[in-house]
């Protein structure tokens, strides 16, 4: 079964749009623009959108419980005020590796921030996947990755998700909620080429995976479980980058996309690739995890 058709949140395009969080307390969406440094907020009760130039490549947001970001920049980790942008910029694990960027972050459910790495030239294997606890400490728990993506934890707190693109898998491992610590990887989903390289991914209160297909015009619905595919959203982009439920009752799903690469004809063919999109009524979504932060 499909889901109802995707509309378009605003007008605004990024060139890269990616790694959306939804704040319950503001009732706005938030995303980034990757290449623009650009983090952006969309209010669901003012129908205003604003954004934060941070300057700087951002890979991704998440939410503290200080009311600011913290955020995965191309200089390094850094704290953003929301209201004021102000930055104040961190420490960088990789600061060693000046040819990598951050990519996809989240934070899990005991309020840890997972981001991770990849070479802006996409070189196999030269990316990781890092965790920062409240202190700021950094451990690296996965390493040899190319593009890291999508993430999602189950809402029992023993199963970590991940998603490294160009593998066109899901990998499952335990998770041990009070450390971290993640072990017994296994493999629970493989596309098919055909759908289009896995991207970012969120979890329903079901269990199930979402996930955006960059090159795959669509958001799949599948089961961890069995590795079926159960359902998918079509949208009118090739570059679908990630989504996340949100709305009064988390049954909103909201969808980034990407119009970098695109020829002139294709971004004809596409006038909204880069656009934010919403599903409404399509799902139950979980609450949005937070950095806990000192």
């Amino acid at each position: 079964m499909n889901s109802p058709a995707p509309k378009v949140v605003i007008a605004h395009t990024c060139l890269l749009g990616e790694g959306p969080v939804w704040d319950a307390l503001r009732k706005t969406v938030c995303w980034v623009d990757i290449l623009n440094g650009e983090v952006h907020e969309f209010s669901t009760v003012t129908q205003q959108h604003r954004k934060i130039d941070v300057k700087d490549m951002v890979g991704s947001i998440a939410l503290c419980n200080n009311g600011e970001y913290i955020a995965a920049l191309k200089t390094g980790l850094a704290f953003v005020h929301r209201d004021s942008g102000r930055i104040r910029m961190l420490h960088h694990p990789e600061v060693h590796l000046p040819g990598n960027r951050f990519n996809d972050g989240k934070c899990d459910p005991a309020g840890r921030f997972w981001v991770g790495t990849m070479a802006l030239s996409e070189a196999p294997g030269a990316g990781s996947l890092y965790m920062i606890d409240k202190n700021l400490a950094h451990t690296k728990k996965i390493s040899g990755v190319t593009i890291s993506n999508g993430m999602a934890w189950t809402g029992d707190h023993q199963t970590f998700y991940y998603i490294d693109t160009p593998t066109y898998e899901v990998v499952a491992y335990r998770y041990h909620h009070p450390s971290g610590e993640i072990t017994d990887r296994r493999v629970v989903i493989k596309i098919p080429k055909d759908d289009g390289f896995p991207d970012g991914m969120t979890i329903d209160a079901e269990g199930m995976l979402w996930i955006a297909h960059w090159d795959g015009w669509q958001v799949t619905r599948w089961d961890p479980r069995t590795g079926e595919k159960l359902s998918h959203i079509a949208l009118p982009v090739a570059r679908v980058t990630s989504c996340t439920f949100g709305g009064e009752r988390l049954q909103d799903l909201y969808i980034t996309s990407a119009k970098t690469g695109l020829s002139e004809k294709q971004l004809e063919e596409q006038p909204l690739a880069g656009g934010l999109f919403v599903v409404k009524h399509c799902g139950q979504g979980v609450e949005t995890a937070v950095f806990e932060c000192q």
